[in-house]
């Protein structure tokens, strides 16, 4: 989850002082950029979901199923995120909801955040038996038990959302960090970033040297470049995000220091990009994709 908030209010830190906001220095910057990456991004999400269903049915390859559901928590992200959490609550509501109603709205916003990352996790996973245990991996891969794993992802990102229900607002905490604080920050870092990234780094490098294994005539590098794409721009992304999380814990607040405030701006922005940049990844290394989705468009434009 990204915290989007820029109406900062007070966080000295500090007992009976005079409390300041640090300023925003991006001005409207965030609530154009929220607009357009949402207006951006829930129309190609859709465009994804309706052109991989057709893969999928067409192929019945788990992968393409993986990159539906991937699809799938990217509009629930952002629309949890994006539109809730920023451009409703923050820069159209401009006011503080009900507590219950803002705790609730965050174990969503974890919950969506959660399912679009462990997805691709699962579906790392999914490639590397494909690739490099082939026979066993006939044997067990079918629709019905890659439904239910992605069920159980959701399901899984929904329980580990729940604890986030106690989650602080970076900008409006008043207090130093407490030591539930601490333990959710670090949650959320392993959860999202640190776990995820080494299980990418391991299996694509096993993947990796799979493939160069391999006779040239591999036909499988399409869907595995889609995915080490996926992966290594997520890695990309989303480490600014982590870094500034956790300086903001132990160094400075973003109230405190309006250049950590910036940087983590700057951070959430570049995080969120993740959830609509997919579409044109899929478009620049497959063809199929590419066929499908000028398929797609002459039959809506048909009817």
């Amino acid at each position: 989850m990204v915290e989007v908030h820029n109406m900062t209010s007070p966080d000295l830190w500090q007992e009976g002082g005079e409390s300041e906001n640090s300023p925003c220095m991006l001005g409207a910057l965030p609530i154009i950029y929220y607009s357009g990456l949402l207006c951006l991004g829930l129309p190609v999400n859709i465009l994804n979901v309706i052109v991989l269903s057709h893969l999928a049915i067409k192929t019945q390859k788990s992968s393409y199923r993986y990159l539906l559901s991937l699809s799938a928590s990217d509009i629930l992200t952002q629309f949890f995120i994006i539109f809730i959490g920023f451009i409703l609550k923050t820069a159209i509501l401009q006011r503080k909801i009900p507590d219950p109603l803002e705790h609730t709205i965050s174990v969503l916003e974890f919950a969506a955040n959660h399912a679009s990352i462990w997805i691709t996790v699962v579906m790392t996973i999914d490639r590397y038996y494909a690739l490099c245990h082939p026979l066993r991996y006939r044997m067990v891969s079918y629709p019905e038990r890659t439904h239910r794993i992605i069920a159980m992802v959701f399901a899984m990102a929904l329980i580990t959302g729940i604890p986030f229900y106690w989650w602080s607002d970076m900008w409006r905490v008043s207090n130093p960090p407490t030591v539930l604080d601490q333990v959710l920050i670090w949650i959320h870092c392993f959860i999202i970033y640190f776990i995820p990234c080494s299980l990418f780094l391991i299996v694509n490098s096993l993947i990796v040297y799979k493939l160069k294994k391999k006779a040239p005539a591999n036909r499988s590098g399409k869907t595995t470049a889609i995915l080490l794409t996926v992966t290594t721009v997520f890695a990309i992304l989303w480490a600014p995000r982590t870094v500034v999380v956790i300086y903001h814990l132990y160094v400075s607040s973003a109230n405190r220091n309006w250049k950590v405030h910036l940087m983590l701006d700057l951070a959430n922005m570049l995080a969120m990009l993740s959830t609509a940049i997919n579409f044109f990844l899929y478009c620049f290394v497959s063809k199929q994709f590419r066929v499908t989705v000028k398929e797609v468009i002459l039959s809506f434009c048909k009817h």
